[in-house]
């Protein structure tokens, strides 16, 4: 029943996902998080920032981590073959049928369409993160990172995946409070 629900979750994303990765981000979400619970909203912060800063694909990447965490290796092919079979099969149909009528205005009205749908999904997945972001670290932190990423990103030109790699980087470096300290020596004296 795993590999079923496995397949069915990321064959919705597939087949539902029109606009590339950042459309599948919310549905990823949705079904990963909210609809079979595999993940909570802070493991799946961090497979989508990990996932942001490899190559390719964002969907294939995260449905590929993901079956495998659920349900091992037969997990993640299962998730990853779900995801694209979709896409193979509406772009042999769609180019092919699309192609032909790529000029008549209600197929541009139709792609355009779609775009304003995206990004409302993309706001309330931002909005969600920041809220949790909040919750863990306050909102002057919050914000603070949030604007130095968006300085950094799309100002400077300086790619997600290092931002990412420095804040992580940073986190396993920082000096320790001096509760943190004690508390881990307490627990190792027990």
């Amino acid at each position: 029943m795993q590999q079923w629900n496995l397949f069915i979750a990321f064959f919705r994303v597939g087949m539902l996902g029109y606009g590339g990765g950042p459309a599948s981000i919310p549905l990823v979400h949705k079904e990963v998080v909210e609809k079979y619970k595999w993940l909570d909203d802070d493991d799946f912060g961090d497979v989508l920032a990990l996932g942001n800063s490899l190559p390719g694909p964002i969907a294939t990447k995260m449905a590929g981590y993901i079956g495998y965490r659920v349900s091992g290796i037969i997990g993640m092919i299962n998730a990853v073959l779900a995801t694209i079979l979709p896409t193979i099969v509406i772009m042999i149909v769609l180019i092919t049928s699309l192609n032909s009528l790529r000029d008549q205005p209600w197929v541009n009205g139709m792609t355009h369409a779609v775009v304003p749908v995206v990004g409302v999904m993309l706001a309330k997945l931002t909005y969600d993160f920041f809220k949790k972001a909040q919750v863990n670290m306050g909102w002057m932190w919050t914000i603070i990172l949030g604007i130095g990423s968006l300085l950094l990103i799309e100002w400077l030109g300086v790619h997600p995946g290092i931002v990412i790699f420095a804040l992580l980087l940073y986190a396993l470096l920082r000096p320790k409070k001096k509760e943190q300290a004690d508390l881990e020596k307490q627990e190792q004296s027990l």
